[in-house]
C-alpha cells in the first residue's frame, strides 16, 4: 500500500552545525555562578514575601472539603493539589477574616486529621492517616498539622488523568511526547515537536475539546504538521478526560478533552515579592542547546510573569546511527501574563503565549521519506509554524455560595507557511502557500455551591476559520457556534460521588463555496464513583453522548470547488467507561474498560466529490495499572490494549488522518526515589510496545520496541535554588518510531524515527 500524494511542498535545506558544546559549558557556568551570587537577593525576597502583604481576606463557609479547597485556592492565590480519596465524606471548618494562607488552611482543615504542606506557591493536601498527630498551634489558635512529603495522588474520576506541576518537574519534558510519558493510553506520533499529534485511546486530538488556559484550539492546518505546538516549559498542569468529558469542558469533546494550563506568578511566589529563574539544557545527540529565562512578581494585588525560551541545534541520530534529516531545532517561545486583584476580590488577567518553529523539515514533516515521489520534490523543505494564544479572564477570588463567576474571552491562531513545488514543465518557480486557522471564543459561567456539591452553568461560543492562501486555489471554511451548558458535581450520599451534565449547541457552517448550513444538537454525560469498601475499593463508570457539529477541513487540502451536496453531516459520538480502583497502605491497583464510537466523522480529501467524506470510527479496549508509593518515591506499571477501527476495518494511519491511529498493546513503567538528605533524586522509566498485526488488508504489521530511560537530579542542600540534572534517553539505542507515527504499515514509507541514545545535561537556577 502506498501513501497518498500531497499537493504542497518545500525546497532542500542543509542542516546547520553549531559550537553548542562550548555554549553549554558557558551557559551552565553562568546559571551556576548567578545562583550563588544572587542567593542573598533570593533570601531578601523570601523575607519580604513572608513579612509584607502575605495576609489575605478569606470567606469560606463550612462545606464539602473539595469545594472548600477550591475556594481556598482562589482566595489565597495558591495552587492546591488534593488526592481525590482525601476529601471523600469530609467537611471543612469555616474560615472568615484576614490572615495569611498558612493560618487559613490550618483553620479550614482543623479537626479533619488531614496534613498539608505549603511550598513554592502550592498547597499539597495529604491523606487522613498521614497527619502524624502534629501539635503546633498557630497564633489564631488553629491547629497546625505536621507537613508531609509524598509522591503520587489518590483515585481520579473514570477516564480522568491529571499531570501535576510536580510530575512535570520530574519528567523534565522536552516536547509534548515527554509530557504524556508513562500513560500507555495516550500516544504521541512523530519525533518532531512541530509535527507531533496526540492520540487518546487511539482517537486523534482534533476530535477532543482541546484548550490552553481555557482557550479553544482550532489548529487543523496541515496533515503533515502537528495540531498544537507547545513548549512544555510553559506548562503548570495537564488534564485529560479520556472518553467521557463534562459539559463544561467545551464543545466538540467527541473522544474526551485535553486542557493545558500554563504557569502564573502565584505558582512561584507565596505572597508579595519578586523572583525569576534561568534554565539551560544541552542534548549531545543533536548538539541542541535550549535556554529559558523568566521573571515574575506580586505586589499589592498586581501580578506579572514573563518567560522566554529559545532552542537551536542540529539533526539528531536514530538508533541505527543515521542522521534523521530535517530534525534540527530552531524554536522560540514565550509567555507574558499580567493580573490585578482588587480589594473587592475581583481579579482580571490577560496573557499572551506564542511558539514559533522555523527550521528545515522533511518534505512531509511527519514522514522520513516516501519512495517513488516526483524527482522535483526535495528531501527537505522550510516550514514556518507559528501558534499564538491570547486569553482574558475575570474571576472573583472571594466567592459566595451562589456567586462564583468566571468570564473568559480568547483568541487562538496557528499559521503555517510552506513553499509549493510544481512540475518543472509548468515553468512556475516555487512559491509560498500559507494555511491559517484561528478561533475567537469565550464563555461566561457561574458556580453554584451547595452543601452536597456544586453546579457550573454557563454559555460559550466560538467563531472559527480555516483559510488557505494559495497562488491558484485559495479557499476558506468557517463555523460559528453558541452553546449553553450545566454540569453538576455532587456527593448525594456517603461514599458516592456523581457528575452529570448536558449542553445544547447551535452551529452555522460555511463551506468553501459560500454555502451555509445550520445545525443544532444535544450532548449529555453522567459519571460516578462508589466506594464499595471505604478507603479501599472504588467502582467507577461513565457515559456520554456528544454532538459536535461539522468540523472544519484541513487548510492544505481545501478545494474551492467542493460539491457539498445537501451539506456535511454533524459528527456525533458515544463514550463508555467502567473501572475499579483499590488503594491500601501506599499500594494501588486500577483497571478500566472503555469504548468510543464516532459517527459521520468528517475526513475530506481534495477531490471535488470528497469534500463531505465521512467515516465511522471505533476505539475499544482496556487499561490496568498498579503501583506503590512511599514517602520519598514511587513505582508504577501500566498496560493498555487498544483496538481502533475505521468503517469496521482495522485503522491505518493514512485513512485515519485527523481521525485515529493504530494503537495495540503498550506497557509503561516508572520508578522514582529521592535521597532527601543528599538532595538527589533517581528515576527510570520504560515504554514497551508489543508486536501488532491487526492491520488493514495489504498493510504490514507493526514491529514492537522497547525503550528505557533514566535520570539523576541533584539539588544541593546548601543551595536549594539550584537544580542540576542528567538524563539518558533510549539507553539501548533502539531504532524505532512511536506506535502513532504515520506510515509504518506502508512498504513505501520510511517513518520518522525517534532519537537514538541521547545524553542531556540541564541546569536551573531560581532567584
Amino acid at each position: 500500500m502506498s501513501s497518498p500524494e500531497c499537493r504542497k511542498g518545500h525546497p532542500f535545506f542543509t542542516a546547520r552545525h553549531s559550537r553548542a558544546g562550548l555554549r553549554l559549558f558557558a551557559t551552565t557556568a553562568i546559571v551556576g555562578l548567578s545562583s550563588l551570587a544572587l542567593a542573598p537577593i533570593q533570601s531578601a525576597f523570601a523575607q519580604e514575601a513572608s513579612s509584607v502583604g502575605n495576609a489575605r481576606t478569606f470567606n469560606i463557609p463550612s462545606q464539602p472539603l473539595a469545594s472548600a479547597l477550591n475556594a481556598f485556592g482562589r482566595q489565597s492565590g495558591l495552587q492546591v493539589t488534593l488526592a481525590a480519596a482525601t476529601s471523600h465524606g469530609v467537611r471543612s471548618s469555616a474560615v472568615s477574616g484576614t490572615m495569611d494562607p498558612q493560618q487559613a488552611l490550618a483553620r479550614l482543615l482543623s479537626g479533619t486529621g488531614i496534613a498539608y504542606e505549603i511550598s513554592g506557591g502550592t498547597a499539597a493536601i495529604g491523606s487522613p492517616d498521614a497527619a502524624g498527630g502534629g501539635g503546633a498551634v498557630a497564633a489564631d489558635g488553629a491547629t497546625v498539622l505536621d507537613p508531609i512529603s509524598a509522591f503520587g495522588g489518590g483515585n481520579l474520576g473514570a477516564g480522568e488523568i491529571v499531570i501535576t506541576s510536580e510530575e512535570l518537574e520530574l519528567k523534565n519534558p522536552a516536547n509534548i511526547a515527554d509530557v504524556f510519558a508513562g500513560e500507555p493510553g495516550i500516544s504521541v506520533g512523530s519525533s518532531l515537536p512541530m509535527s507531533q499529534k496526540v492520540y487518546v485511546h487511539g482517537i486523534e486530538e482534533t476530535n477532543l475539546a482541546v484548550t490552553i488556559d481555557g482557550s479553544r484550539q482550532n489548529n487543523k492546518v496541515f496533515h503533515h504538521s502537528g495540531t498544537n505546538l507547545i513548549d512544555p516549559g510553559l506548562l503548570k498542569a495537564v488534564g485529560v478526560d479520556a472518553g467521557v468529558a463534562p459539559a463544561d469542558a467545551g464543545p466538540g469533546a467527541l473522544g474526551g478533552a485535553i486542557s493545558y494550563e500554563t504557569k502564573d506568578a502565584r505558582d512561584m511566589l507565596d505572597g508579595d515579592g519578586f523572583g525569576g529563574f534561568a534554565t539551560s539544557s544541552y542534548n549531545f545527540n543533536s548538539d541542541t542547546i535550549t535556554t529559558g529565562v523568566s521573571a515574575y512578581g506580586i505586589r499589592e494585588g498586581l501580578e506579572f510573569l514573563g518567560y522566554f525560551n529559545f532552542g537551536n541545534g542540529n539533526d539528531f541520530s536514530a538508533g541505527n546511527g543515521s542522521d534523521v534529516e530535517g530534525t534540527s531545532t530552531d524554536l522560540l517561545s514565550g509567555i507574558g501574563k499580567l493580573a490585578y486583584e482588587f480589594d473587592s476580590g475581583d481579579r482580571v488577567e490577560i496573557s499572551h503565549e506564542r511558539v514559533h518553529d522555523d527550521a528545515p523539515r522533511p518534505f512531509r514533516a511527519n514522514v522520513g521519506f516516501i519512495d517513488g515521489r516526483p524527482p522535483w520534490e526535495p528531501r527537505v523543505r522550510d516550514y514556518k509554524l507559528d501558534r499564538q494564544n491570547t486569553v482574558f479572564t475575570y474571576t472573583d477570588s472571594t466567592p459566595e455560595g451562589w456567586w462564583d463567576p468566571k468570564l473568559l474571552l480568547a483568541y487562538s491562531k496557528t499559521e503555517l507557511e510552506v513553499p509549493v513545488f510544481l512540475p518543472p514543465a509548468l515553468a512556475i518557480p516555487p512559491y509560498p502557500a500559507t494555511g491559517t486557522t484561528d478561533s475567537f471564543n469565550g464563555k461566561f459561567e457561574n458556580k453554584f455551591s451547595f452543601d452536597i456539591g456544586n453546579v457550573i452553568a454557563g454559555i460559550d461560543f466560538y467563531d472559527d476559520k480555516a483559510e488557505l492562501e494559495d497562488l491558484f486555489e485559495p479557499a476558506t471554511e468557517k463555523s460559528r457556534n453558541i452553546g449553553i451548558y450545566a454540569q453538576a458535581r455532587i456527593e448525594p450520599w456517603d461514599r458516592t460521588r456523581l457528575s452529570f451534565g448536558a449542553r445544547g449547541d447551535n452551529q452555522q457552517f460555511t463551506g468553501t463555496t459560500g454555502e451555509e448550513w445550520t445545525n443544532s444538537g444535544f450532548s449529555g454525560n453522567v459519571s460516578g464513583e462508589y466506594d464499595l469498601v471505604e478507603d479501599l475499593l472504588t467502582a467507577k463508570a461513565g457515559y456520554s453522548h456528544v454532538w459536535a457539529g461539522v468540523p472544519l477541513a484541513e487548510n492544505f487540502i481545501m478545494n474551492p470547488n467542493w460539491d457539498y451536496g445537501s451539506g456535511p453531516e454533524p459528527v456525533t459520538a458515544d463514550n463508555y467507561i467502567v473501572g475499579l480502583a483499590a488503594t491500601y497502605n501506599g499500594f494501588s491497583i486500577e483497571g478500566s474498560v472503555f469504548q468510543t464510537d464516532l459517527d459521520d466523522a468528517r475526513a475530506p480529501r481534495y477531490a471535488v466529490s470528497r469534500g463531505i467524506e465521512a467515516h465511522d470510527v471505533g476505539s475499544r479496549g482496556y487499561e490496568i495499572g498498579a503501583g506503590y508509593t512511599w514517602g520519598d518515591g514511587f513505582v508504577e506499571v501500566k498496560y493498555a490494549n487498544i483496538d481502533v477501527e475505521i468503517d469496521g476495518q482495522p485503522a491505518d494511519s493514512d485513512l485515519g488522518t485527523y481521525l485515529a491511529a493504530p494503537a495495540g498493546q503498550i506497557v509503561t513503567l516508572q520508578a522514582v526515589h529521592t535521597l532527601t538528605d543528599w538532595g538527589v533524586t533517581l528515576g527510570a522509566d520504560a515504554e514497551i510496545a508489543l508486536d501488532y498485526d491487526d492491520v488493514a488488508v495489504g498493510s504490514e504489521p507493526f514491529e514492537g520496541y522497547e525503550v528505557f530511560n533514566a535520570f539523576v537530579e541533584y539539588v544541593p542542600p546548601s543551595r536549594p535554588n539550584l537544580t542540576l540534572r542528567a538524563d539518558l534517553k533510549n539507553i539501548f539505542d533502539e531504532t524505532y518510531s512511536d506506535r502513532a507515527t504515520y506510515g509504518q504499515e506502508f512498504g513505501t514509507v520510511t517513518p520518522l524515527y525517534e532519537p537514538g541514545r541521547s545524553f542531556i545535561l540541564s541546569a536551573k537556577a531560581t532567584f
